[in-house]
């Protein structure tokens, strides 16, 4: 008998409502970090789930060839057996984001590592967000206040902008963005400690970042000791929540420690799924993941906020020709280079000037900034090429008048350029002063 379209639609419901089994496989073999699963389909980058002698432990498929799935878990391979069961994990999981999580830190995938209990949110978002239309976003045509005179004056950052931060190790990279934390207009921060020393995170998070930056602030730590994919999530995880801001309409100030920690969690994960290596070890993938996370940032369309990104770059043994570093410089609107010679001599913050720059400010400062900036480039050029005459006396004062004036210059422009790391001057207060820096004496 021919049914009824109420009762079709009946049926329809019922059997819609139905959850179908997911098919169960089995894991063959763990190579490295990676395991090997037969028996089960997953899409690349859905969860499965593995059972182990210590529990359940949820893995994430990386890749797959012919029928075996290559899972990568986000926690330590602990308890896992051979023929352990697989089963693909069918819902989508988001990350929970909202103004909850204001003053909370958490890890790479949103669960909260500061022991203040759990975080209730009533919105999910995608780790993968639709990236925006780039003729729907906003120009960056306003500066955005860091708190630091070398950078509010000399190298001046617009809403909107992603600037790479490119230092060795401990030349002040973390304390740079601590001072950019207290000092910022930024409704939100939002820092992500990625492949860090476990103590440079609680460091970070009770001295530089203090109780006062940590109320607007929202750090995502992926310490060094975490897997790989933890490591990579922690940078999604950080992207998520900025967007997440951006789209109510806030200026975010998103502080990423570091890109390159994030392109080695990257090289682990291609390397161990057999993809080759290219430049110096880094797989093709990592270059295309690199600009994928930065275009993330940004400012957004007329009714959003913006994004404004520093992205730390570890230039290994002080070289700015590393692959990373390199590519990088190509994909961000500009770049700060600390010095360790400036470091060691005690300058701080350790800003090369001469070798940083911020590819927005002719746009968003006025032509008498500029042309400070400019003047101050020059006194600093010139003294720096004359510095070993100088200091072995085979200059004569008086032989040229553009060098006499620029050393005349240089102890003022150093005492502009060194600041106190709870010392906090505003963008206004950066310009009046260097525009009395460059005052005749007198």
């Amino acid at each position: 008998m021919t049914q009824t379209l109420a009762q079709r639609l009946a049926n329809y419901k019922t059997e819609s409502l139905i959850t179908k089994p997911v098919a169960s496989g089995r894991l063959v073999r763990v190579i490295g970090l990676t395991l090997e699963a037969v028996g089960c389909s997953a899409p690349v980058g859905s969860l499965c789930q593995v059972e182990t002698l210590s529990g359940k432990m949820e893995a994430e498929v990386v890749g797959f060839a012919d029928n075996t799935l290559f899972l990568m878990p986000s926690e330590p391979l602990t308890g896992v057996v051979p023929g352990a069961k697989v089963t693909p994990i069918s819902e989508e999981h988001g990350l929970s984001v909202g103004p909850e999580l204001l003053g909370r830190v958490i890890d790479g995938v949103g669960k909260p590592l500061d022991g203040l209990g759990p975080i209730f949110t009533e919105q999910q978002a995608s780790f993968n967000a639709v990236p925006i239309n780039p003729l729907a976003r906003k120009p960056i045509k306003e500066p955005l206040d860091v708190g630091i005179k070398a950078i509010n004056g000399m190298l001046t950052v617009g809403k909107g902008q992603r600037i790479g931060l490119f230092a060795g190790s401990g030349v002040g990279k973390s304390v740079t963005l601590g001072m950019m934390t207290r000092g910022t207009t930024a409704q939100v921060v939002v820092v992500g400690l990625i492949g860090e020393r476990g103590r440079e995170v609680k460091e970070f998070i009770d001295e530089i970042l203090g109780t006062e930056g940590r109320e607007r602030a929202v750090v995502v730590a992926a310490p060094a000791d975490a897997s790989p994919l933890m490591r990579l999530k922690g940078c999604q995880t950080a992207l998520t929540i900025a967007e997440y801001f951006r789209d109510q309409g806030l200026d975010v100030l998103l502080l990423m420690d570091s890109l390159t920690r994030f392109a080695q969690a990257q090289r682990e994960i291609a390397l161990s799924v057999g993809e080759p290596p290219a430049t110096k070890g880094y797989p093709p993938s990592v270059f295309a993941k690199l600009p994928a996370l930065v275009e993330r940032a940004g400012n957004g369309n007329e009714n959003q906020g913006s994004i404004t990104a520093f992205f730390t770059v570890l230039t290994e043994g002080d070289d700015l020709q590393d692959p990373i570093a390199d590519a990088s410089r190509a994909i961000l609107d500009g770049h700060i280079v600390l010095s360790r010679e400036m470091a060691d001599a005690g300058h701080y913050p350790a800003i090369d000037v001469e070798r940083s720059v911020s590819r927005v400010m002719p746009n968003i400062v006025d032509d008498e900034h500029m042309l400070m900036a400019k003047a101050s480039r020059q006194i600093l050029s010139i003294c720096r090429k004359n510095q070993d005459l100088v200091s072995i006396g085979a200059y004569k004062p008086g032989t040229d008048q553009a060098i006499d004036q620029a050393f005349s210059y240089k102890p003022r422009l150093d005492q502009y350029l060194q600041q106190g790391m709870k010392e906090v001057v505003n963008y206004e207060m950066c310009v009046n002063m260097l525009r009395a820096t460059l005052q005749p004496a007198g």
